[in-house]
């Protein structure tokens, strides 16, 4: 059996593999199954096991049957069941596999056996399930350990977090599976007519063969030239961050709207983004855009759809990151895009906002699994005030745009960002050739 040739029908916790597997086996299959579960030298019809199989360091040898070529390290999975607590496992693919390789290389005289029938969890008794990639055994022990605490902290989360942690890692499945077309949106209406459009912003991303393409910008329409903001609302209409500042016509806007929303749609799903989708969307629909929207849906699905258009909402993708379950709790475009470290400035100029809000999915989405990720930007910052939550308890000064970094600030503005990572460049960043990956 080719690696290749093992069908996933399922999956396995990895407690049970390594726990209780053995455990059920006639004597002669459970001594060498511990020996490829546990054991680090064990003489086994005079061959020795150098490692074990399924034991922490072992498994992250490339020398490992279950290693996969051009993987650092192994690659599990990471299921969450419908109760929201979550698992790693093993595929049922890994363990054929395991059963086979042991058999071909003599260490069995037969085939062992699969774990009994009710290890294995089908994926439909799951919420979700992603591959997740350990480097290291210290890293696989520490996972194991993290899980279970997380999963005793989640038993009191309210239950609207756990749809958004779902939400936070289907994105993260869309996103890295490298299709479609992504396009971040923002307007900036005049504070005293909601209805005149004076600013338009926009962030894209297309994957071409697997590598992704960026475009933004920044238009103000040419008949509102002249209708400004600063009583209410921020202007910043003459601060764009990422380049140059375009005039357009209202009809030249809206057919520039129209192309972009149609010439994607041959080509696969075009996934809409916005920080709060509420009021863009009421544009988008409104006489002056009349935007062709089609199959546009709000249901964020696990695998990329054949076409059609997806709503996400980076202020509820971030709430599923920072652990916020309260339906009515989220943070503004500058707290969510301080707090992912991109140093914002000029908010509530159409383009700078359109291009953060795609920079702080692009931060989310092409990270870890949720858990893991949340741990590696804010370590430690869980359950501190609230007993048993999963929820970042963010400082005061983190919070507050007034405590920006103000030399932060000066060296954005100075030696600008990387128009595609959002990252200072100069002292205080590097570029960055990975473009929007």
């Amino acid at each position: 059996m080719a690696k290749e040739d093992a069908v996933v029908t399922g999956y396995y916790r990895y407690t049970d593999i390594w726990f209780h597997w053995p455990d059920v086996l006639p004597e002669d299959q459970k001594r060498v199954i511990k020996a490829t579960l546990g054991e680090a030298t064990v003489l086994w019809n005079d061959l020795i096991l150098a490692h074990s199989l399924i034991a922490h360091d072992a498994l992250v040898d490339d020398n490992h049957p279950l290693h996969v070529q051009g993987v650092k390290g192994v690659q599990l999975y990471h299921g969450t069941f419908q109760n929201g607590q979550s698992r790693l496992m093993f595929s049922s693919k890994q363990i054929d596999y395991v059963r086979y390789w042991l058999h071909a290389m003599g260490l069995t005289e037969e085939e062992i056996p699969l774990p009994y029938s009710n290890c294995l969890v089908l994926e439909s008794s799951l919420r979700q399930v992603s591959p997740i990639v350990y480097e290291d055994g210290g890293a696989l022990r520490g996972a194991l350990k993290q899980i279970d605490k997380n999963n005793k902290k989640l038993r009191n989360a309210a239950p609207f977090l756990g749809t958004r942690r779902d939400m936070f890692e289907n994105v993260r499945k869309l996103w890295q599976a490298h299709t479609g077309t992504w396009i971040a949106i923002d307007f900036e209406e005049w504070e005293r007519d909601s209805s005149m459009v004076t600013e338009f912003g926009y962030s894209s991303v297309r994957f071409v063969d697997g590598a992704a393409v960026g475009e933004r910008g920044h238009d103000v329409v040419k008949e509102y030239k002249g209708y400004r903001n600063g009583n209410f609302v921020e202007d910043n209409r003459d601060h764009y961050n990422f380049g140059e500042t375009q005039e357009v016509t209202k009809k030249g806007l809206k057919d520039k709207i129209a192309q972009m929303l149609t010439d994607p749609v041959a080509e696969g799903p075009v996934y809409l983004v916005f920080h709060d989708p509420r009021g863009d969307i009421q544009t988008l629909k409104s006489k002056q855009i009349e935007a062709p929207l089609g199959d546009l849906t709000y249901l964020i699905p696990d695998t990329p759809p054949e076409k059609g258009m997806v709503v996400i909402d980076t202020s509820e993708i971030f709430c599923g990151l920072s652990g916020d379950g309260d339906v009515g709790n989220r943070r503004s475009l500058q707290q969510m895009a301080r707090l992912l470290d991109l140093h914002p400035t000029f908010l509530h100029n159409a383009g700078n906002d359109a291009h953060y809000t795609m920079l702080a999915l692009r931060e989310m989405a092409s990270g870890e699994q949720l858990d893991i990720q949340r741990e590696r930007r804010w370590p430690n910052r869980t359950g501190e005030t609230e007993e048993r939550s999963v929820k970042v308890q963010f400082r005061e000064d983190e919070l507050d745009p007034d405590c920006e970094d103000t030399q932060a600030v000066l060296d954005s503005l100075g030696a600008g960002y990387d128009p595609f990572t959002g990252k200072l460049l100069g002292a205080l960043g590097e570029d960055d050739d990975s473009d929007y990956d």
